[in-house]
This record gives structure tokens, C-alpha cells and sequence, in this order.
């Protein structure tokens, strides 16, 4: 517990002065989004797509958080306007698995940011409880920086909206308070969970936290809406790094000694420094309990002396595109109430969200229908019952298709590979390398492969020899044997790659040398 207990400052502010502060944005980046499947799936989850359009959400909450650098016009904050010194760069949470994906939407967002990765997956509460021994670790010597912690899977329509209630809550922050962002209900809905809000906290429409609440029946969100006192929890969190971490370790000492151990001993991968991705110690994260920010320490509000909560209203067009029900509210939508993405024709069809990522897809006569095509799979669902998609990806996982884990056109950080066909001994690739993309150097035990240039020029590593191959050429790679395939032109490189064999899973790949770190079998 050495690093959490020297971290929590013995004085804080009491009264209304708001000096300078610094500001550290988190994005929680670990969300699964099992209800999005067929479109997300395990390794491209809900934060890595974009919904709404070609930007993932990742990266838009990235772009989100940089309006923290200027103050926003037209607002005032509660007594003096907090004043951003200085914005860290935005810490990134997410799983090792995800490493790959998630610095590809980075580099694209252009922001400046850094990655901590979890060994194993141990929901928000652990996950920013790192996130905060990194921000005290990073921040000037003395400096205790106000984390803004947002999930990388929710949509914020109005930017300038949501700067302006951030900037209110970092003025809470700075006095201590834990500030949750609630959103004010329009309907009786059950799919999120609730905060109960007490008496006024500014003159900007804050209020102290009653007590969280979850998930409704729809009686009790009926009752809820109707009395004005309970808002949407949106799972955007501000506060002191040293707040949160002496509330973790009051109400979880469990969760804030295993993460503790974990960040003490995390080494820095790769060869960009003290900027490099930083890898949680395994044994002490595996062992650390998993929880939940609302479960660990918001419920306890309202009930723990040590604890003082803050909701600010937000609303700023929220969502926390949960299902696809929700995806459908916030799209625009013709005259009958249809949202149609891709190729795709309607016909008397109403209510409906229809999304093709590549064949035709035809709507007669429906209501209230969802319908997603990609290249392996097609949801057809009632709109209504779209929260049940969950159970579909769990019986997808229990009988082991891959089709929960991955879809069939699958992102590298060289490229891409698209599995066009497969039988019982063969697979058939489409494999496209960047312009200076350069695959591992690998072997495989079970297959042996094809390769055909179709479009581009391939350096080939096949053993001891290395040469080039252009359109219409072609070569064998026997089993066993050490292989490697680059791209050294200037324009993409497509090949049609052949395998054949007894077995033809990926786990089949022996590394010898990688330049994205993925060494071993």
C-alpha cells in the first residue's frame, strides 16, 4: 500500500478559490459490447467501430477530451472558473489482447496519448485505480491532477455542452468531491442504472448524491422519472487522483493492495521510453478482485462519512450506444422512423435500423425490426428485445464459433486478412500488407501455404532465402518452415495465400521476430 498512502495530500482546499490545475483525462477503453454483435465482436469490441460513421468511438472520445485545452465560450463555472495549467496526456486502459487495435485508433485520433495494459480483465474499479497511481507518477512533483474518467464506448453530441459540465465538475473535484455526470432522464428506461440526487450543490443545477441506484423495473423508472430526483449514471466520473485512491483503499483494500503491487512492478514495453505502453505485473492484477467503479465505492456514497459525492447535470445528447435500440435513437432517420446504413432498400418498412457492411439487405413490410449484415453473420431482431443479443454471443462462445470472437476480415497493424473460404484440410486468404507493412517471422507446425501476388510487390523470406515476387508470381511455403512477407513498395500488397493441413487455427504461429512486440507462440 506504500504508493497509496504517500499519495493522499493531508491538506485540501476549503473554500471557493479555484487554483490552477492539472487535468488528466482516463478512457476506460475495456468494454466487450456483446449487445452490438454481429458488428462488434471480442477482439474489435463496441469502442473500436464506428457506428455512426467512420470515426471508432475510441477515437472520438480521444478528440472529446482535448476540448479541456480551451475554456468555453458563454459559460460560467460556480464562483471562479477553474483554470487548466496543464492537460496530461490522456491515459488509455485496455487489455493486453487489444494493444494492437487500440494504438492503431490512436495514432489515427492524432492525440497525445499513453496505454496501460491489463493483464486479465478486471472491470472499471482496478482499472482506474492504475490509471490514477500513473496520473500521481506522471504529474509535477506535489501535483495532484484531476482525473476525468470516461468510458471509450459512449457518443457525446454536443462537444461544447459536455466541456462546459466538465469544467463545473473539475471545480467540485478541486474541493474533494467524487462528481458523477447524470444525466437527466426523457423516458422510464431500464437499461441504466440511476443516481439518486439530494440537495443543491451550486447554482448551476449540481446536487449532492442521495445514493446509486441500478438497473430499474419499469414501475420503479416510471416512479423514478416522475420525481424529478433521480438522473441517468453515465458512467463519467471527475476527480483527485489521491480522492480516489484513498476512497478505493477505505472501501476496497483488496482492489487498491493488488493494483498497488501490480503498478509498482508494471515495465515499460518497446522502444519509445517513458512513452512506451506500460504492462501491469500479471500475478498481482490476475489476483486483484473485479468490481466496478458504482459497486466498490459510488454505492457507498451517502453512507460513508469518508466519502462526499457530487452529481452534475449533463446534457449534451448522451448515450452510452448500449444496444442496438440505442444506436437507432441517436441516428438520423427518414419520414417512416428508418435508419438504413450501407447497401440497403426499404419498402413500407417503419421504425427500423437496417446496416449491410457489404451485400444487399431488403426491408418489406417490417416494424421495429434490427437487421445487421456483415461478412459471416446477420442479426435479425425485434427492436425491443435487441438486450437480448447478449444470450446469442454467449451460445456462440459456449459452443466455441469464432464467429463471437472475431470477424472474418480481421485488422493487423500491417494490414488486414480476409478468410474468403474453408474447408475441412484448406483455408483460402486475402491478405493486404500497408506500404511498408512487414509480417513477423514465423513458422507453423500443422499447415503449409500458397502464395499468389495478385496486386504489389512482395519481398519473400522462405528459410535462408529472401527474394521478390510481382503480379502473377508465385511461391510455396513448405510446413515448418521460417517465413516472412513485406511490402517494400509504395502502394498496398495483395495476395491470395493457400493453406493446407490438418489444423488451421491462428494459435498455430511460432514468432521469431516482430516488429509490433507479438514474440513467442
Amino acid at each position: 500500500m506504500k504508493v497509496i498512502a504517500e499519495a493522499i495530500a493531508p491538506d485540501r482546499l476549503s473554500d471557493d478559490t479555484q487554483p490552477a490545475c492539472i487535468v488528466q483525462p482516463v478512457v476506460l477503453a475495456g468494454g466487450s459490447g456483446t449487445r452490438l454483435w454481429p458488428l462488434s465482436r471480442e477482439q474489435c469490441p463496441k469502442q473500436l467501430i464506428g457506428l455512426t460513421g467512420d470515426e471508432s468511438l475510441l477515437e472520438a472520445t480521444l478528440r472529446r477530451a482535448q476540448g479541456l485545452r480551451a475554456p468555453t465560450p458563454g459559460y460560467e463555472a460556480p464562483h471562479a472558473a477553474p483554470h487548466v495549467a496543464r492537460m496530461q496526456p490522456t491515459l488509455v486502459v485496455c487489455s493486453e489482447e487489444l494493444r494492437l487495435a487500440t494504438n492503431e485508433r490512436l495514432e489515427r485520433s492524432g492525440c497525445d496519448a499513453r496505454v496501460i495494459l491489463e493483464p486479465a480483465p478486471r472491470n472499471t474499479a482496478p482499472a482506474l485505480t492504475v490509471a490514477a497511481l500513473a496520473a500521481l507518477a506522471d504529474a509535477p512533483a506535489g501535483e495532484d491532477p484531476v482525473l476525468v474518467v470516461m468510458p471509450a464506448d459512449h457518443l457525446i453530441v454536443d462537444g461544447a455542452a459536455f466541456i462546459a459540465t466538465l469544467q463545473q465538475a473539475i471545480h467540485h473535484a478541486q474541493r474533494d468531491a467524487i462528481v458523477a455526470l447524470g444525466v437527466p432522464p426523457e423516458r422510464a428506461e431500464t437499461g441504466y442504472g440511476y443516481i439518486r440526487t439530494g440537495a443543491p450543490a451550486d447554482e448551476h443545477g449540481a446536487r449532492t448524491i442521495g445514493r446509486f441506484v441500478e438497473k430499474p423495473a419499469q414501475e420503479t423508472a416510471e416512479r423514478y422519472l416522475a420525481s424529478g430526483e433521480y438522473w441517468w449514471n453515465s458512467g463519467i466520473f471527475v476527480m483527485r487522483a489521491s480522492v480516489w485512491l484513498a476512497a478505493i483503499a477505505a472501501c476496497r483494500p483488496d482492489i487498491a493492495a493488488a493494483c498497488s503491487a501490480s503498478y509498482e512492478n508494471a515495465r515499460i514495453l518497446g522502444s519509445e521510453g517513458s512513452n512506451g505502453p506500460l504492462q501491469l505485473e500479471r500475478s498481482a492484477f490476475a489476483a486483484c478482485p473485479n468490481d466496478s467503479i458504482d459497486y466498490a465505492v459510488m454505492e457507498r456514497i451517502g453512507d460513508d462519512p469518508r466519502l462526499a459525492g457530487v452529481v452534475v447535470p449533463l446534457t449534451a445528447g448522451w448515450s452510452d450506444v448500449g444496444a442496438w435500440d440505442a444506436v437507432w435513437d441517436i441516428s438520423a432517420k427518414d419520414s417512416a422512423g428508418n435508419v438504413a446504413r450501407g447497401r440497403v432498400l426499404l419498402e413500407g418498412a417503419r421504425d427500423t435500423y437496417a446496416h449491410s457492411e457489404g451485400r444487399l439487405v431488403a426491408c418489406v413490410g417490417v416494424t421495429g425490426v434490427v437487421v445487421i449484415e456483415t461478412a459471416d453473420a446477420v442479426l435479425v431482431a425485434a427492436k425491443d428485445r435487441v438486450q437480448d443479443v447478449k444470450a446469442v454471443v454467449n451460445r456462440l462462445n459456449a459452443a466455441q464459433h469464432t464467429e463471437a470472437k472475431v470477424h472474418r476480415k480481421v485488422e493487423r497493424p500491417w494490414g488486414c486478412y480476409d478468410s474468403i473460404d474453408r474447408g475441412e484440410r484448406f483455408q483460402v486468404k486475402r491478405i493486404v500488407v500497408k506500404p511498408g507493412g512487414r509480417l513477423s517471422l514465423q513458422m507453423h507446425h500443422h499447415r503449409a501455404e500458397h502464395w499468389i501476388v495478385v496486386r504489389g510487390t512482395a519481398r519473400v523470406t522462405r528459410g535462408d532465402d529472401t527474394f521478390l515476387l510481382t503480379e502473377n508470381q508465385s511461391t510455396y511455403i513448405p510446413l515448418g518452415v521460417q517465413h516472412r512477407l513485406e511490402n517494400p513498395g509504395k502502394t498496398p500488397l495483395e495476395i491470395i495465400e493457400v493453406q493446407s493441413g490438418g489444423y488451421l487455427g491462428e494459435d498455430d504461429i511460432v514468432r521469431f521476430d516482430d516488429q509490433y512486440g507479438r514474440v513467442g507462440s
